[in-house]
């Protein structure tokens, strides 16, 4: 099942099931969270709504946490020169970074010059994680996410949270994938595209820290709630370790697959 959230005539969030060709919203009229947290509640209204007709938000819009994993890709570590971690490196996004796909990327050019993306599997949590035994039956599924980074602010600050948590910094989507249709996360191909332009093809069995251990170390000091949003990593081919860098700029699309997922794309947009 993908579950998704649109915006209505009204600008009000929507939650929903799509296909191919519609979207049939939550009955009664319910939000992604709210469905996560009781799928027993809602029904799925028969009347779809033609996705040429939507404007997509983000999967989810405001979950209690949504915390980034650094350094999680051992190609991506290589292009870095950084070090093996020892334990996962933990840094956190806010709810103002989430946009859903088809929305824009937006920055300031007086705030920050080297904007960079970074294809990621993003894992949505489904249950409390005080005192599970599974750590899968955490999950409730997953989605393609673009941690998009502002390099100069999280490199020059000695610290990532103002370089990774501008407004619209955290495309999300387009749909979430429920953990029935994706048996095993370790095995999809990943890519992004840079106006076209393939810059990263990786596959998350790279992950030095799989799905599990990393909701096991995360929850082990932090609460995972239903909604909260994992960023697992990404591999390599960002723009900032290429020689000459490459970093987006006003009107650049930025596209971001993963198989058995989706595809979510972006325009990018300077002020």
């Amino acid at each position: 099942m993908r579950i998704v959230q649109f915006y209505d005539k009204n600008g009000r969030i929507i939650g929903g099931v799509i296909t191919d060709k519609a979207i049939y919203p939550f009955e009664p009229q319910a939000s992604s969270m709210e469905f996560i947290k009781n799928p027993d509640g809602y029904e799925i209204s028969p009347n779809g709504i033609p996705v040429k007709d939507i404007r997509f938000a983000p999967v989810i819009s405001s979950p209690s946490k949504i915390i980034g994993i650094g350094l999680n890709y051992m190609d991506h570590i290589k292009e870095s020169k950084g070090e093996l971690p020892r334990n996962p490196i933990l840094f956190a996004k806010f709810s103002n970074t989430l946009i859903g796909h088809n929305e824009y990327i937006i920055w300031s050019h007086e705030i920050t010059k080297k904007v960079d993306f970074e294809a990621e599997l993003a894992v949505v949590i489904g249950k409390n994680t005080n005192r599970i035994e599974n750590y899968y039956d955490a999950i409730f599924g997953y989605t393609c996410s673009n941690d998009v980074s502002a390099r100069d602010l999280q490199f020059g600050d000695g610290q990532w949270v103002r370089g990774k948590t501008l407004n619209t910094f955290c495309p999300i989507g387009p749909w979430i994938v429920t953990k029935d249709e994706i048996s095993n996360p370790h095995g999809l191909r990943i890519r992004s595209y840079l106006n076209g332009n393939l810059m990263q093809d990786s596959n998350t069995e790279m992950m030095i820290f799989k799905v599990p251990e990393l909701i096991e170390f995360i929850s082990r000091h932090i609460t995972l709630e239903p909604g909260d949003i994992i960023l697992t990593g990404t591999p390599h081919g960002v723009g900032t370790f290429r020689n000459p860098p490459i970093y987006m700029k006003n009107g650049d699309e930025i596209v971001i697959e993963i198989e058995k997922i989706g595809t979510l794309k972006n325009i990018c947009r300077t002020t």
